[in-house]
């Protein structure tokens, strides 16, 4: 019993300490290569609650996580993918991109990058925290984050990312940059997929 009692202590405080909001993005603490995503819900476009397992598990997936539709470096980036979707599909992967924004924001974001790729709204974070990319934002944006994402978003950014899972929702390969300036282009992700 004790013995039980341990292994699920460790447990919860891996996953507490992998849940933490870093100080900055520095410091944040991504899940690896070889780890699995969490068994938690995201919300679609349409306002659905769906578990992140369940949407992977269709296919192998992209996961890119951006700051939100008000960034102009992640605008900038969610148009680049969206230059390589075709290519990516037919590499037989789904492309999802999730951020704090709420579903109305969403799909402001979508039609205004005539995006064709399925976003997701993490508006109180549980996903982005668990996933070890969620960071303290800076005063000056906590405004606009509690506007984007509908009074959800606690302030707190994800740090840009992108996951590639195969159908288990197991982490293939991931580029995690604190530096929100520097993302990683469709060209060298389509290389990418196309080596995996």
């Amino acid at each position: 019993m004790k013995k039980l009692l341990f292994i699920a202590v460790l447990v919860l405080t891996a996953y507490s300490m992998q849940a933490q909001v870093a100080e900055n993005a520095t410091e944040i603490r991504p899940l690896l290569i070889g780890d699995s995503v969490p068994d938690l819900a995201i919300i679609s476009a349409e306002g659905h609650r769906e578990k992140l397992p369940a949407i992977v598990n269709a296919k192998p997936s992209v996961l890119l996580f951006y700051r939100g539709g008000w960034c102009p470096y992640c605008n900038r980036h969610l148009s680049d993918i969206r230059t390589v979707e075709d290519k990516i599909i037919n590499l037989g992967y789904q492309i999802i991109a999730i951020s704090p924004d709420s579903p109305e924001n969403l799909n402001v974001t979508s039609e205004k990058d005539k995006l064709n790729y399925r976003l997701y709204s993490d508006g109180s974070g549980e996903l982005i925290q668990a996933m070890g990319i969620a960071f303290k934002a800076p005063e000056r944006s906590l405004d606009r984050l509690l506007d984007y994402s509908a009074g959800q978003n606690p302030g707190f950014l994800p740090v840009p990312s992108v996951f590639i899972l195969n159908s288990e929702g197991k982490i293939l390969f991931e580029y995690v940059n604190p530096d929100y300036k520097v993302r990683l282009s469709g060209k060298l992700l389509l290389a990418v997929l196309e080596n995996l």
